[in-house]
């Protein structure tokens, strides 16, 4: 069964990422896990090679104390924050039972995120990330730094994710970056189809070019009960829909991911990174 899979990792972004995973879930009518996963290249497991650098003038004996002494710190270490992880799991647990989400199924990983997420694809029906994770103490102001994990689970992961920012709010409008590609023509399907945003005012907005296929997802959302309200715009892309979405009050973004090649990104950037680093509203981010 297809789960909505929030990330929990103990920062202060925590309680959003359950308020908005909850929602969705409940919108879904889909089953919730919890996941934690104690990151390996802070936590190394047992078996990794040790990285300490023991060169000098220790003897043998000395340098066999002093690796037995740190093996057991790292043991004793890990330990800890595995118990910190199942401690973070169960708040977790009470605030979607607050909530109202029942029985959510806990999951708890040694390792790399988007490894565990990856081996969850097959589970995954939509993906809740914080905007910012533990490394930067969960804040979530535009123009911050976005999390370490973020940009790799958007690029790795071939799922929805859903990118949180701030405290929940649940969205009483949604807009659509829409750029007739084939990622936006897909969200716009999705967002006709799915129960996440049914009902839900609906902004098409389409930054620079004609007016391809505005007319085609126009219809496509009106015949599914959404109220839909369109608009063309000139300007540079992320300017541009950062200030639509401030003027009108729009709740949350839908945009595709990377629509360039990989070379161009490295070259100037990619609008999902810039929307991403400034969001001030949550963004879900198609692929």
């Amino acid at each position: 069964m297809s789960h909505v899979i929030a990330c929990i990792d103990g920062s202060a972004a925590a309680d959003s990422i359950c308020d908005h995973a909850t929602w969705a879930a409940g919108r879904l009518n889909a089953p919730l896990m919890l996941l934690h996963v104690l990151d390996e290249a802070r936590y190394p497991g047992k078996n990794s090679p040790s990285e300490t650098n023991l060169s000098g003038n220790l003897g043998l004996g000395a340098r066999e104390a002093l690796l037995t002494e740190l093996a057991e710190l790292d043991a004793k270490r890990n330990r800890l924050a595995l118990e910190q992880g199942k401690v973070t799991l169960e708040a977790a647990r009470a605030r979607v039972a607050a909530d109202g989400a029942a029985d959510p199924v806990l999951r708890q990983r040694h390792g790399n995120l988007v490894e565990a997420l990856q081996s969850l694809d097959d589970e995954t029906r939509l993906l809740v990330i914080g905007k910012q994770g533990v490394k930067h103490g969960g804040a979530s102001g535009p123009g911050g730094e976005v999390g370490d994990n973020v940009e790799r689970v958007v690029r790795t992961i071939h799922k929805p994710v859903l990118i949180t920012v701030g405290e929940f709010r649940e969205p009483k409008s949604v807009m659509l970056a829409f750029d007739n590609s084939a990622t936006t023509r897909a969200g716009v399907r999705l967002l006709a189809d799915s129960p996440l945003f049914k009902g839900t005012p609906c902004h098409l907005v389409k930054v620079n070019g004609d007016d391809e296929g505005l007319d085609w997802a126009t219809q496509c959302l009106e015949n599914s009960g959404h109220t839909v309200v369109t608009a063309r715009l000139e300007g540079e892309v992320e300017s541009v829909l950062h200030r639509y979405q401030e003027e009108q009050g729009i709740d949350l973004i839908v945009m595709g991911a990377y629509g360039h090649s990989r070379i161009r990104e490295w070259l100037i950037g990619s609008t999902t990174d810039r929307m991403i680093r400034n969001a001030r509203v949550p963004h879900l981010i198609l692929r």
